[in-house]
């Protein structure tokens, strides 16, 4: 009878009804995976061959990255900057163009006169100002509604309280503190 690996369990071929056990089984499969991936890897890195010039290749890459690193980021912020200059310069650009236009617009003395009118209230002679002080529509006025729905009456008469007070604290002997 030929002589089984330790750890395989099933019976040589040709003889009786295959017996499975999946106990020490799925380990081993495990482990020859394991083995198979660690096999792979290895010819991987067995498969990169680095001469004097790959890694002085690789060097010089490495070498001008880190020496532009900086250059480019210097680089992009300024391109950020600029940007925003070129909107602030537009926006005051803008605003010339406006004061322009309102400067051209007090050259015209129909203007001025209307800007006087309206903001200062002046008129001609011989013209009769009318001043609306509370323009007011009466819409707005036709029909407040009531604070509650239930009327309230006080209990107390307010004048008696008032008297009362007013001689209770008249005809007091308490002694008055002096201040300071």
């Amino acid at each position: 009878m030929p002589r089984r690996p330790p750890g395989h369990d099933a019976p040589p071929a040709g003889r009786g009804a295959p017996h499975r056990s999946d106990g020490p089984a799925v380990p081993h499969r495990r482990a020859v995976q394991d083995a198979a991936r660690t096999a792979t890897a290895e010819s991987w890195l067995r498969g990169i061959h680095l001469s004097g010039f790959s890694i002085l290749v690789l060097g010089i890459v490495i070498l001008a990255i880190v020496v532009l690193a900086p250059s480019v980021r210097v680089l992009v912020e300024q391109r950020q900057q600029i940007a925003e200059l070129r909107a602030s310069l537009e926006e005051q650009e803008q605003t010339v163009e406006d004061l322009t236009e309102q400067r051209a617009r007090w050259d015209d003395p129909a203007y001025i006169k209307a800007q006087a009118r309206d903001r200062l209230f002046y008129v001609m002679p011989g013209e009769y100002p009318y001043l609306i002080i509370d323009d007011v529509t009466a819409e707005g006025l036709a029909d407040p509604e009531p604070a509650s729905a239930d009327l309230q009456q006080t209990k107390v008469d307010w004048a008696s309280s008032l008297l009362s007070s007013y001689f209770a604290a008249g005809l007091s002997d308490a002694p008055v503190e002096d201040e300071g």
